[in-house]
């Protein structure tokens, strides 16, 4: 199994964008359930939302490693 995740912050501004089409998530916190997120090897967040994280859904899963399988 893997090491558990630190939990995600939650932000009192603007909820996050989705780094494909840019829509804007309503609020942080609960909205973002639905999301899709992935940090880089910088520590950023990147997002995606549902409609988007949908449509690349086999592009996200190529990412996984073998031991997921």
């Amino acid at each position: 199994m893997s090491e558990p995740q630190p939990p995600v912050p939650v932000a009192s501004g603007p909820g996050p964008a989705c780094l494909l089409c840019g829509a804007v998530a309503a609020a942080p916190g609960a909205a973002t359930l639905t999301w899709a997120r992935e940090r880089d090897g910088n520590g950023r967040d990147r997002w995606l939302c549902p409609g988007c994280a949908r449509r690349h859904v086999r592009d996200i899963e190529a990412k996984l490693a073998h031991e997921w399988w």
